[in-house]
């Protein structure tokens, strides 16, 4: 069984290459995409409406931050994880503390940080994380 086995992911990230290595990442990881968008709008429509566990945003969406998706995620409790190559200086202070995955990265790196997002999360019955699989 894979680390993240039926972990619903939403991707953000409107580079197009970056996004297929990214879903690769997840999907080697067990993840199931339940969609993978590159536009603000299309993101915020999902992040307030589709049944997902957790989501990785690029910080930059064709010049448009990618932070009002947070947001949402955050009114709904679902967990997300920013990756960026901005650091952490370009995320700000009203969603400081959030996981962040500099790029380029690898897939131990995003497996390190989406488990460090899912840190006290309680999942929907029958996904299995990592920190799960410890106990």
């Amino acid at each position: 069984m894979t680390e993240f086995h039926g972990l619903k992911v939403l991707l953000v990230e409107d580079e197009g290459f970056v996004a297929l290595m990214i879903e690769d990442m997840l999907q080697d990881l067990g993840c199931e995409i339940v969609a993978s968008v590159a536009r603000l709008s299309e993101g915020c429509e999902i992040a307030a409406s589709a049944e997902i566990d957790l989501a990785v945003l690029d910080i930059n969406l064709a010049g448009q931050p990618s932070f009002p998706i947070a947001e949402i995620l955050r009114e709904r409790s679902v967990p997300f994880i920013f990756s960026t190559g901005y650091g952490e200086s370009g995320v700000p202070e009203e969603l400081a503390g959030s996981p962040v995955l500099g790029k380029p990265f690898s897939p131990e790196s995003l497996k390190h940080t989406i488990t460090s997002a899912l840190d006290g999360v309680v999942l929907r019955e029958g996904i299995q994380s990592q920190s799960e699989c410890r106990r």
